[in-house]
């Protein structure tokens, strides 16, 4: 029999190749010559640099680059010469994380750090770059990463503008002759699991900007500087900015990787699936085993475990869950096509037990799932 075993990480408890390797014990010991193929995924969010590497293969570069605040850091990124791949987290140069909470202020915070790690990652030979823009610290709508490649932003008395986030509305021209001509040689992906607009209530600024430290008032002024810089990008790009699924994500920056970079936006699972190439690998397969900390209906909605049925249902193979808790009842489990479901919360003696004997449950959840499907 030929398992694939397809997990998300279980946060705090496991990472995605502990699981397959539990998983991978459990099989063995009652199915001793199945076929077993490891494949841990992300989703996009915290750990997906760990599981991105295990495909990628690559080295950790470190660079100089501006923080949100346009300080001096240390970032890095992962590089494969082999591939001529990169793969860059926008949070390492312009993220949340870098900031006190009294430090956050959207308004003024910058994406110049993004941008910094992209001509690096061009400069040493990149010619694919995988860009994953979650948990950022700006509102800029990229115009700080843009900048890093050479574009430059003029007021209506032709005074370039701080690529920050209060400065949108001043924008009036958008000038990139100054732009290489080797980012037109580089493919940009970009991991955005966000569906927000552009501006209005359901925008950047109204969402997102809040917890960025920003007032009120900040919102009403980020919000404007996102419509009125949205007139400038339409019109110097000929698109319909407020009409791109995802043109909000990470304070604009969604629109800004498609405009700057000609950037491709998609989901954090898609993306690590092709990086993967989990719909090859998985032909033939009897079965996927899938999981994460918890599987509840926000599971369903994009997440790790919905990419995998997704690519389960195309090829009919039948998908088990081993979770830290099954939220779902057995009804909606079968209308999603899981076709087997454990959680560790059912045996372990408690919370505290079910974190630190993670990989000892799931090994035990595998032997019993073998045992139930081996004739």
């Amino acid at each position: 029999m030929k398992f694939v075993l397809a997990p998300d990480k279980f946060k705090d408890s496991l990472t995605g190749l502990e699981f397959c390797n539990a998983v991978e014990e459990g099989i063995l010991k009652v199915i001793p010559h199945a076929e077993i193929i490891k494949l841990p995924l992300a989703d996009g969010g915290d750990g997906t640099i760990e599981i991105i590497n295990f495909y990628l293969k690559g080295e950790v570069v470190n660079v100089e680059v501006n923080n949100p605040l346009f300080q001096h850091i240390s970032a890095t990124y992962l590089y494969s010469s082999k591939s001529k791949t990169a793969y860059i987290e926008m949070a390492e140069a312009s993220g949340l994380k870098l900031l006190a909470i009294k430090e956050r202020d959207c308004k003024n915070t910058t994406t110049l750090g993004t941008g910094e790690l992209i001509v690096n990652a061009i400069n040493k030979g990149a010619k694919h770059i995988i860009l994953g823009i979650g948990g950022s610290a700006t509102n800029d709508c990229g115009i700080g990463m843009a900048k890093a490649l050479g574009y430059r932003f003029y007021d209506k008395n032709k005074n370039e503008v701080s690529p920050v986030g209060q400065s949108l509305s001043q924008i009036n021209f958008i000038d990139r002759t100054q732009v290489s001509n080797a980012l037109s040689q580089v493919t940009f992906k970009i991991a955005c699991d966000v569906i927000n607009p552009l501006h209005g209530k359901n925008g950047a600024a109204y969402v997102y900007a809040k917890q960025k430290g920003a007032s009120q008032e900040d919102i009403e002024m980020l919000d404007r500087g996102l419509q009125d810089f949205s007139k400038i990008i339409d019109s110097h790009f000929k698109i319909e900015s407020q009409y791109i699924l995802g043109a909000g994500a990470a304070g604009g920056m969604g629109i800004g990787t498609k405009v700057f970079l000609k950037g491709e936006l998609i989901s954090g699972i898609e993306l690590i699936k092709e990086l993967a190439q989990f719909d090859l690998k998985i032909k033939d397969a009897d079965w996927i085993i899938t999981g994460e900390g918890r599987l509840d209906s926000q599971t369903l909605s994009g997440k790790t475990i919905k990419g995998v049925i997704e690519s389960a249902k195309q090829k009919n193979i039948k998908v088990a869950t081993f979770c830290g808790k099954v939220e779902l009842n057995s009804s909606i489990l079968k209308q999603n096509r899981i076709s087997y479901a454990d959680d560790i919360l059912s045996q372990a003696s408690s919370f505290e037990d079910a974190m630190k004997n993670s990989y000892d449950y799931i090994t035990k959840m595998a032997r019993v799932f073998a045992e139930k499907i081996k004739d």
